[in-house]
């Protein structure tokens, strides 16, 4: 892996490969604009949410 992804856990290599599979099917020379891509990724993001530890809290608490 080069760039930003320097190291990838077994356990997220499935969202990895999702995230580039996306980027793949959905790049400029296919002829997909900003807005397309926009609408296209939109709807896996329903009913989802972020969560995030206080800094003040312990990561294997």
């Amino acid at each position: 892996m080069t760039g930003g992804y320097h190291h990838c856990e077994e356990a997220h290599t499935h969202r990895y490969l999702a995230e580039f599979d996306f980027r793949y099917n959905h790049r400029v020379k296919l002829g997909v604009t900003d807005i397309q891509r926009r609408d296209a990724a939109l709807p896996g993001i329903e009913g989802k949410r972020l969560t995030y530890r206080r800094p003040d809290e312990s990561a294997h608490a």
